[in-house]
């Protein structure tokens, strides 16, 4: 198992296990495969995208005023979101929290371009839907949807999840894997939610929302559960 050649994950898997909401019996788990077995393999999944994937998105991006903590909020609560969709549309809830997790991989691409060739680049929101991509097209012609899309592409990740990141914007536009890329834009909405404090956001549209068969009380639902295992994600990863 892949698991066992990384130190840190198993030292990270096995403090969770021996933490105190995993633990029981108060018995110390030693072994990789009883952690495992203690704590759930989604669990587990979570805790090693988180760490697999935090050199890369736990950074600040100048370009567009986030902050490191932010990203990586925007990330998790992304991926959180889209598996949570896909159990309840009966999507693929793995393939989905991979897309939510990396769905914002653009953006990191484009702040390391603009930090080498146009470090005064500055790129304003003007919140959901359409978040940055106006600033992005007039700039360089493209969004981070496409950079992200084109970068996942180049890793030999497949189209049932590259394709959804770069329709992100407009999953009705996405023949070949429409309701994936209608739940990355709906978990993205969630995200929102769940990650901000500045009311609720416009509703995603509801083309997408009727394609789904899922109702925006569900989402608001779903918002409020993914802060709380954000919360709790962050707690059992970072505690000494």
């Amino acid at each position: 198992m892949l698991i066992k050649l990384d130190a840190g994950i198993v030292s990270r898997v096995l403090h969770v296990a021996n933490s105190v909401y995993y633990n029981k019996t108060g018995e110390r788990c030693l072994a990789v495969d009883e952690a495992i077995g203690r704590v759930g393999y989604d669990q587990i999944y979570e805790m090693v995208s988180y760490a697999a994937s935090s050199q890369l998105l736990a950074r600040p991006l100048v370009v567009y005023g986030i902050e490191a903590d932010e990203l990586w909020n925007f990330s998790v609560a992304g991926a959180l979101a889209a598996e949570a969709i896909a159990g309840a549309v009966g999507e693929d809830r793995g393939v989905a929290y991979t897309v939510g997790l990396l769905h914002c991989v653009g953006m990191v691409a484009i702040e390391e371009w603009a930090m080498h060739h146009q470090y005064s680049l500055t790129l304003a929101s003007h919140g959901m839907p359409e978040e940055y991509t106006t600033g992005e097209r007039a700039a360089m012609g493209f969004t981070q949807a496409d950079i992200g899309a084109a970068l996942l592409a180049r890793w030999d990740f497949p189209p049932e999840m590259v394709d959804p990141v770069r329709y992100q914007y407009a999953p009705r536009e996405c023949l070949s894997h429409g309701r994936m890329a209608s739940i990355l834009h709906v978990a993205k909405w969630v995200r929102g939610m769940a990650c901000e404090d500045g009311g609720m956001p416009p509703l995603p549209d509801a083309g997408v929302l009727r394609l789904l068969e899922i109702e925006s009380g569900q989402l608001v639902r779903m918002a409020g559960g993914i802060r709380l295992k954000l919360l709790t994600l962050r707690h059992l990863l970072e505690s000494q």
